[in-house]
């Protein structure tokens, strides 16, 4: 009976201990399903290396001292990262994270000559988008991941359908008008187009969204609540004569007081051909729901 009393104790023993090894071997296998394989690439003291990505670049964080790294003047898509010091021996690291949400993972080595100095990321932005990874949640966004953000941009752009008919601006040659109003995880999606009937080109300078009085809407800019687009499909450029664009534009969910309108403006670059759009809470809450599983627009 003893002996069975200590094989039981031995046995015990043996298995609590064991546990605990066994989670933290299971731990170590989860974690390394989602390890991020880092890209390498070598500095040097003495020459600036770049990288061109997708998008924006929005965040960046290096893992040494011995390195350098900023964001070009006016190209927010391009890296540029160096060597602080000359020859150091330990490899060190950086992370970057650009405005479509993702995440990238750099391992970095001193070259007295690196091989390459400048890379191009966009082959590995469609790599990465194949395996649908990587994809890091913004605040602005909030439960949208930016990858699904851009393809809702990108279908409705492409689908171009017309869904609303009814508002629209023209005049001097020019037809601004708002083609449909979509709606997914609490953030707008305004579908607009702008036709040049005039052979002189539109050059855009900015577009702007505020909610203004119906009383004061052309008199006074008081009491205005600017709004603001965190995303569009493609920049504000230029529209040639004899043409017509379109954009998209993501803004955060709201609707308006009855006694308030929604101005929708365009400005023209170096000229007077302005056009507004307005737009009621009625306009708003008729916004199509777009289905994400399938996306149904």
């Amino acid at each position: 009976m003893k002996n069975h009393f200590k094989t039981f104790w031995a046995t015990a023993l043996l298995m609590a201990f064991s546990l605990p090894l066994s989670a933290q071997e299971n731990q170590t296998e989860n974690l390394d399903f989602g390890k991020i394989e880092p890209y390498n690439m070598q500095v040097t003291y003495d020459k600036t290396s770049h990288l061109i990505f997708p998008s924006a670049i929005r965040y960046i964080d290096l893992g040494s001292e011995h390195l350098i790294a900023s964001k070009a003047e006016d190209a927010e898509n391009v890296l540029r990262v160096k060597s602080s010091v000359k020859n150091f021996e330990e490899e060190t690291n950086f992370s970057v994270i650009t405005d479509d949400g993702r995440f990238y993972s750099f391992t970095v080595q001193y070259s007295s000559s690196p091989p390459t100095l400048s890379y191009d990321l966009v082959n590995l932005q469609k790599s990465m988008d194949k395996a649908r990874g990587n994809d890091v949640l913004f605040d602005e966004l909030g439960k949208t991941p930016p990858s699904l953000a851009a393809l809702i941009l990108q279908t409705i752009y492409k689908n171009n359908k017309r869904i609303v008919k009814h508002i629209a601006s023209q005049s001097f040659g020019v037809q601004f008008s708002l083609k449909g109003i979509y709606i997914h995880n609490g953030r707008y999606y305004f579908h607009t187009q702008l036709e040049n009937r005039t052979n002189v080109p539109f050059g855009i300078d900015f577009m702007s969204f505020k909610v203004i009085d119906k009383k004061t809407a052309r008199r006074t800019a008081a009491q205005q609540i600017m709004l603001v687009a965190l995303r569009m499909f493609k920049p504000l450029t230029e529209i040639p004569g004899k043409s017509t664009d379109q954009n998209v534009f993501l803004l955060d969910q709201f609707t308006i007081a009855d006694d308030k309108l929604l101005l929708v403006e365009i400005f023209e670059k170096n000229g007077g051909r302005h056009q507004t759009l307005e737009l009621e809470n009625a306009d708003l809450v008729k916004a199509r729901l777009i289905n994400d599983m399938h996306l149904k627009l």
